[in-house]
């Protein structure tokens, strides 16, 4: 075996083994024969085999599909191949018929993939085995039967395989081609009369074609043909309404070719078409022909005459009506709609032709005339003749859109007139929620006629019909506002919220989309306040921001909620308007979940509803100076809504100014309050301060900020806090009070205060800080001698408390320096320092005397005794009074003195 025949061999072998077809072996085999011309000629018996066995697999795995017809072809044209390598020089009867059935396969196969050239190649084999087969049978002499018989055969067999290159000539465009091979198929039918329908068919295929490509006139050749080749044996006839079929496409072929040109030609066509099988395209077909050719009235309504005689359909009369509208033939076409409506008369379809009539009168604006009909109509529902539910229902909606465009237009008295006609043909006591939307519509028109008692009549029809739907209670709605109904009209907005939450209870399902319940609501407030009732649009509103899917919608209810809220507190009272300031608050926390959840929002526009609602928080808590909660809310929320924001350098300082007050709020707070929630407050208070101190840090890193007291007030608020918590960090916040630049003694004497404010009790912190303070007075060029007196009046009721049984000999040192130093200071401006101040460092300085003489520390006693008599002469206006007072007093210390050592010495 060559090698050519081997590895043919090998790989149909492996093709016929798998279970599947191998799409890589099949193409391996089909590159091994690429055409018939370049294949050698070999006798190999095991080849021819070969071929046969592929031929038997293709035909095989064709039966339920499992190769496709791309794979079938391959393997058909590999096989068909090798066959015809295996030809002997003078091929035997049983050959030929092999190659002919395998050769036209073939090529029809390649036909089926839309591949005519693949597909010549193998025809024009099977042709020339056909003349091959047909020259020896007609050798063998024409007298035997089996001979004859086997003549017909290939005759038939050639007739197939020209119409298939008739076929492939017309799929390659090659019309004059396919002339050629279909006129030697029609005139073997003399000799094959049984494939007249077969050749009739073909050529009405290639017509179809040509149709779709617009090719009319190969068009019409092909359908004119079919049509012949039909009528030369009727017994084999493709049938009448087939033969009908062909002519009025060629009839439509002239029509859309050049009506004018072959208006006469069409016409034959289509009247040809009649006479052989009559039916309704074909009449309509007629009339469209007569119409593009413009054709007399008379002649269309012979038409039409023909068309009512032939008992047409009804919705072929209508189209009819249709089509001769579209060439302004008014007249005509109402005159014959009157015909239609009275041929269906006793038909149950005649109601369908009525409202058709009602439809194109008000298509063509002829309402009078519309009307005219609509009433006789409804006089024929309840009196003779009941219209059909469908056709009642296509009524409903035309007259609804005649009402609605009457609406629109602002023409309510009309579009009453429209809803009432499709109201007659509804029964009394109906339930329906048509009927429903019906009354609701009507309670509209009602209600802009000003008829306020009609309305509220067919609204409550519309809730007898359909009390669930969230359109009925809009309508309820709207009458409670006209009748300033305010709690029938928060029930109606409570019923819409409830109903859109389950929309598909209602029976508006199409409708009840998240939209419409926003447009509905919407609507609800804008007519509230068109009325003047604030209060009712706010409950719509309010419903609104709740029952909407669409974050961005209630974000923009509650925009207009807030104004409304505004509004209101702009005009109160100082009493109202913290009231109003609560109800303002939840709009504000609601505005901040719906931005802080919003997907579907840009970020430019979310920084835009931010910013807005931060400055409404904002301003807000500025209002509430009398109301340190209520003004730490509104900050903190502007704080939160602030983090919304691009952190600029505005936003920030914001931020930090948010913090500060809300800290500021809640100390201010914890002083009016001593109960547990106090601990909760002071926390919450230290958060603000870490928070604010981390964005204070980053704006720091930006810019200089020298006259900004917000490291002093972050520590004054820390230290406040912390000194109430009792925290053993307050002394780390000291320190960092100390460490700041530029310090001055006013937030000495705070840390001071701070530190002994019930209930903080550090009176060591205390004295620190007023030491500290009292150092830097004294460094000061001007002495400021009433707050310098009031730090050393401190300084020392701390250390010298009253009624302290025994003193510390440190504790009098450290006193006695602070009244050396006021001495001092009265000395050096002995007019300014606070007489007061002085009466009371003489009185204190007195009483510590006196205290040591009981206490029996005599040299001790004498000296404070001697340094409050210092005081006296620096006392102004009460100086005579004390002085003489004083002196007494003081001399009758010095003699107590005296006899008290004398005792000691004697003792």
């Amino acid at each position: 075996m060559d090698p050519f025949a081997s590895t043919i061999s090998c790989l149909s072998e492996k093709l016929r083994l798998n279970q599947q077809p191998d799409n890589e072996v099949i193409e391996r085999l089909f590159s091994e024969i690429s055409n018939t011309q370049n294949l050698p000629k070999n006798n190999d018996p095991q080849l021819e085999e070969c071929a046969v066995q592929l031929w038997n697999w293709a035909v095989t795995k064709n039966v339920g599909n499992n190769i496709s017809k791309y794979q079938k072809a391959k393997v058909r044209h590999v096989a068909c191949s090798l066959l015809y390598c295996c030809e002997p020089e003078i091929p035997a009867e049983g050959a030929l018929r092999k190659q002919i059935l395998m050769a036209s396969k073939t090529g029809r196969t390649w036909l089926d993939c839309r591949n005519p050239q693949m597909a010549d190649s193998f025809l024009t084999l099977a042709v020339k085995s056909l003349e091959i087969l047909y020259g020896q049978l007609v050798s063998r002499g024409g007298g035997d039967a089996n001979i004859n018989s086997s003549k017909g055969d290939v005759e038939k067999d050639l007739l197939r395989v020209l119409s298939y290159q008739a076929e492939s000539a017309i799929f390659q465009g090659n019309n004059y081609e396919a002339v050629a091979y279909m006129k030697r198929c029609k005139e073997m039918l003399s000799r094959l009369p049984k494939e007249t329908e077969y050749l009739s068919l073909m050529c009405y295929n290639f017509g179809v074609d040509m149709y779709h490509l617009k090719k009319y006139e190969e068009s019409s050749f092909w359908l004119s043909q079919s049509f012949d080749i039909g009528k030369m044996n009727a017994a084999y006839s493709p049938g009448a309404d087939v033969q009908a079929k062909i002519l009025r496409l060629l009839a439509t072929v002239f029509l859309e070719w050049d009506c004018q040109k072959f208006k006469d030609k069409a016409l034959n066509a289509v009247s040809l078409a009649n006479k052989e099988s009559a039916s309704a395209p074909g009449l309509y077909l007629k009339i469209r022909i007569l119409q593009r050719s413009g054709a007399s009235e008379d002649h269309l309504r012979a038409g039409l005459d023909e068309m009512l005689q032939s008992e047409v359909s009804l919705d072929v009369c209508l189209g009819t009506v249709r089509l001769i509208l579209t060439d302004n033939r008014e007249t005509l076409a109402f005159e014959f709609l009157r015909q239609v409506c009275q041929h269906f008369e006793s038909s149950s379809e005649q109601g369908r032709a009525l409202v058709f009539h009602i439809e194109l009168l008000l298509q063509r604006g002829k309402e009078l005339l519309a009307k005219q009909k609509i009433e006789d109509i409804i006089t024929r529902h309840y009196t003779s003749k009941q219209l059909t539910p469908q056709v009642v229902s296509t009524l409903h909606v035309l007259l609804w859109d005649k009402a609605a465009k009457h609406f629109e237009s602002q023409n309510f008295p009309e579009a009453l007139q429209w809803y009432n006609y499709s109201l007659s043909f509804f029964k009394s006591g109906q339930m329906d929620a048509n009927l429903a939307k019906l009354q609701r519509n009507r309670a509209s028109c009602f209600l802009h006629l000003k008829q306020l008692e009609k309305a509220t009549e067919a609204v409550a029809e519309a809730e007898r019909c359909d009390p669930d739907s969230i359109f009925t209670h809009f309508s309820v709605y709207k009458i409670a506002v006209l009748e300033n109904n305010v709690e029938k009209a928060s029930q109606a907005i409570n019923a819409i919220g409830r109903l859109s939450k389950n929309p598909l209870t209602t029976g508006d399902k199409v409708l009840v989309s998240d939209n419409a319940l926003s447009l509905l609501l919407s609507l609800a407030a804008q007519i509230a306040l068109e009325n003047g009732q604030q209060d009712t649009a706010m409950k719509a509103l309010e419903s609104l921001c709740e029952n909407s899917a669409d974050d961005m919608q209630a974000v923009t209810a509650l925009r207009c909620l807030i104004r409304l809220v505004l509004s209101k507190v702009h005009m109160s009272c100082n009493e109202l308007r913290g009231l109003e300031l609560d109800v303002l608050l939840p709009y504000l926390k609601m505005g901040l979940q719906k931005l802080s959840h919003q997907s579907n929002m840009s970020t430019e526009k979310r920084t835009e509803e931010a910013n807005w609602f931060r400055k409404i928080a904002w301003n807000s808590a500025l209002q509430c100076e009398a109301s340190p909660d209520r003004m730490r809310d509104f900050f903190l929320l502007s704080y939160q809504l602030s983090q919304l924001c691009p952190p600029d350098r505005t936003v920030l300082m914001a931020q930090k100014t948010c913090l500060l007050m809300a800290a500021a709020a809640s100390l201010e707070i914890c002083r009016k309050t001593t109960d547990f929630t106090q601990t909760e407050e002071l926390t919450q208070v230290l958060e603000h301060i870490q928070i604010c101190a981390e964005v204070w840090k980053t704006l720091k890193t930006s810019g200089v900020y020298p006259m900004d007291p917000t490291d002093t007030l972050l520590l004054l608020y820390e230290f406040e806090a912390r000194a109430k918590l009792n925290d053993p960090k307050i002394e780390t916040v000291l320190e960092s009070v100390l460490e700041l630049e530029n310090l001055e003694t006013k937030v000495l004497e705070t840390v001071a205060a701070l530190a002994m404010e019930s209930p903080a009790h550090f009176p060591m912190l205390c004295k620190k800080a007023l030491r500290v303070a009292l150092s830097l007075h004294k460094k000061q060029q001007q002495i400021d001698l009433p707050r310098f007196s009031k730090c050393l009046h401190s300084l020392i009721k701390l250390s010298l408390p009253n009624g302290v049984s025994d003193v510390e000999a440190h504790v009098l040192e450290e006193v006695w320096d602070y009244y050396e130093e006021a001495l001092s200071i009265i000395a050096a401006a002995p007019d300014d320092f606070p007489e007061m101040e002085i009466l009371w460092l003489l009185t204190r300085a007195w009483n510590t005397g006196v205290l040591l003489f009981s206490l029996t520390r005599y040299p001790e006693a004498e000296k404070w005794c001697g340094l409050a008599m210092r005081f006296v002469c620096h006392l102004r206006s009460l100086r005579e009074s004390y002085q003489a007072q004083m002196s007494g007093l003081y001399t009758e210390i010095l003699d107590k003195l005296d006899r008290a050592k004398k005792n000691i010495i004697i003792d």
